[in-house]
């Protein structure tokens, strides 16, 4: 997986943004102007936010991801050359934690999230 996958990834979430805020090159996305995504320099890995710190513990120990710098422990960094699949998943995981996170007011003015993008009830 590439960088430019992973990007592609990130911008077919409804209402993502892009946006290099601290300059030099990292690939940050956002829905609602919170981050879901951040890919540094680097460019090696992808960090993304996780349902808790137990469930990024829990994909450290088992090598999956690795603990993401400068983010709360509820982050991880998934190397860009992880299973398209997992990938995938924990992108679409991230936006949504973010953007249900969101105030109301601005969770209405995003785009509609998908049938298949929606959580299950």
């Amino acid at each position: 997986m590439s960088r430019e996958l992973v990007n592609e990834m990130c911008a077919a979430q409804p209402g993502a943004e892009w946006s290099d805020p601290w300059g030099g090159g990292h690939d940050c996305w956002k829905v609602g102007g919170k981050i879901f995504a951040l890919i540094g320099v680097e460019g090696t890995h992808v960090a993304v936010k996780t349902s808790g710190t137990e469930i990024a513990e829990l994909l450290i120990q088992t090598g999956v991801a690795e603990r993401a710098p400068y983010l709360h422990r509820s982050w991880v960094a998934l190397p860009l050359d992880s299973a398209p699949d997992e990938l995938a998943h924990r992108v679409r995981h991230s936006y949504r934690l973010i953007r249900a996170a969101l105030p109301k007011k601005l969770q209405a003015e995003l785009p509609p999230l998908s049938m298949v993008e929606r959580p299950a009830e």
